[in-house]
């Protein structure tokens, strides 16, 4: 079934991706391999790497943002459609009737470590022929939580309509070369950087062995490293007490593309993403824990002298440190 459209309007960011319901359980750690954890508290929250970044574009970002993804006719679709419109994001939903909407099972430890096992559903039936008109967007936001070869054809749209792609390489997976040729932004975190790149003395090594314009490698508590051409940037983390992690990383992507979208040059919005990642990680959730960017900015006046380098950062990076 072809999507349900809403019309562009204006300099917007699309994200082409998954959405699903999640489970959450806390307990007191994640469990090993054939152990089993006495949980406390259960909730479910919207969630979906493709709608987790959509929200964080459209809140923590405040740009104009829609979203394509595919929804089953089941009760679980009703509280992700509630969650992308309360934030803003207009949807070009792809209606499934022989699958389930997609669902994500998460425990989560009190040290705010998580493990998720995804179950794709609906997200599955995404095809390339679902990609709603370009006009009017500026930049594609894609992940890995919906078919390949409809992620790599969504990209090689955008590329020829002069539309700046940007791919989140998660859930890590070798990609096609068709994929990486048609990306100017390539955002990752460490395992995700070591399956793309393959393995390296160094990150700095690792992002410069991928011929992408701009790659950006998220480090957790340690910060963030971009490639940008040739020039290396490095952004390190605001400190934190950390209730939830779960949606940090699309936090991360949704505002720093939205940022990109505005104007900003790549450390500014490295530093806004890291900004609202560090944000969502004080909230439990995955789309109720990403800020407003009012938040964000009051986030940032509050910390504007907080350094933008950092010598661990540079050497855990294999970049030279600064002069003493």
């Amino acid at each position: 079934m072809l999507p349900t459209m809403n019309a562009p309007s204006g300099n917007t960011l699309l994200v082409a991706g998954s959405a699903n319901l999640d489970f959450v359980v806390r307990a007191n750690h994640v469990p090993a391999a054939g152990e089993t954890v006495l949980g406390r508290d259960f909730a479910t929250f919207p969630g979906g790497k493709g709608a987790n970044q959509a929200v964080a574009a459209a809140r923590a970002g405040g740009v104009p943002t829609q979203m394509l993804l595919a929804l089953g006719s089941d009760a679980a679709a009703a509280p992700i459609e509630a969650s992308l419109s309360g934030a803003g994001v207009l949807q070009h939903i792809v209606r499934v009737t022989d699958q389930a909407t997609g669902s994500a099972f998460v425990c989560l430890s009190d040290a705010a470590e998580n493990a998720i096992t995804v179950a794709p559903g609906a997200n599955a039936e995404l095809l390339p022929d679902h990609l709603p008109p370009l006009a009017g967007i500026s930049h594609l936001l894609l992940q890995l939580e919906t078919p390949v070869p409809s992620v790599t054809a969504y990209a090689q749209s955008a590329r020829a309509a002069g539309v700046t792609v940007v791919l989140n390489a998660a859930p890590a997976q070798a990609l096609p070369a068709a994929l990486l040729d048609a990306v100017d932004v390539l955002i990752v975190n460490e395992g995700e950087l070591d399956v793309v790149a393959g393995p390296a003395a160094s990150l700095t090594e690792a992002l410069a062995r991928l011929a992408v314009p701009v790659v950006v490698v998220t480090l957790g508590a340690r910060g963030c490293c971009a490639r940008s051409g040739g020039a290396f940037h490095l952004q390190p983390a605001f400190p934190i007490d950390a209730v939830d992690s779960t949606a940090a990383g699309d936090t991360f992507c949704g505002a720093l593309v939205a940022a990109l979208s505005g104007g900003d040059d790549l450390p500014a919005a490295l530093r806004r993403a890291s900004a609202a990642a560090a944000l969502a990680c004080t909230r439990l959730g995955a789309q109720t824990s990403v800020p407003t960017r009012a938040e964000v900015d009051a986030f940032l006046q509050a910390r504007a002298d907080i350094a933008r380098h950092d010598d661990a950062l540079a050497a855990y990076c294999g970049l030279a440190l600064s002069p003493a």
